[in-house]
């Protein structure tokens, strides 16, 4: 995955397209930090894990720039994501997702709210391989503990 993201720089740089050009030295600089805490080469799933919390950073923020009518940067934030989106395996679909919580509910049997750290516990467990939006995968757990 570090390959394909220093050849996307290098054509980025020949093709003199800057917008593309500053988003991947960020993540770049984002990937060497990481590296640097870690102190060894990052794995793909590292790798993986470092975009997928740069591109939540950047969802946060186009919620933020929404509710002051910030346009121009909520435009820009979401190519940003969108380009960050094309290193990150496909994401899985909302209706995968139900399927997997509604087996964890037929193994854990919730009865109210109080289980909701159980149930995520074992979702997030068979999930951890797999590239699923947890503020998703949260917010649609917590819809079907209050419906109980």
């Amino acid at each position: 995955m570090n390959n394909k993201i220093n050849e996307d720089l290098k054509s980025a740089m020949k093709e003199k397209d800057t917008f593309k050009l500053s988003v991947l030295r960020m993540l770049k600089s984002a990937l060497q930090m990481e590296q640097i805490a870690k102190k060894h080469e990052l794995s793909d799933t590292e790798v993986a894990s470092v975009i997928k919390k740069q591109v939540k950073v950047r969802k946060d923020s186009v919620e933020e720039y929404k509710k002051y009518g910030k346009d121009d940067s909520v435009k820009d934030l979401e190519q940003e994501i969108a380009i960050l989106e094309n290193y990150l395996p496909e994401e899985m679909s909302q209706a995968e997702i139900e399927a997997v919580i509604n087996s964890v509910f037929e193994t854990v049997k919730p009865t109210s709210m109080k289980d909701m750290g159980l149930v995520m516990k074992n979702v997030n467990e068979l999930l951890a391989d797999k590239n699923a939006d947890m503020s998703l995968v949260s917010k649609l757990v917590k819809e079907k503990l209050s419906n109980m």
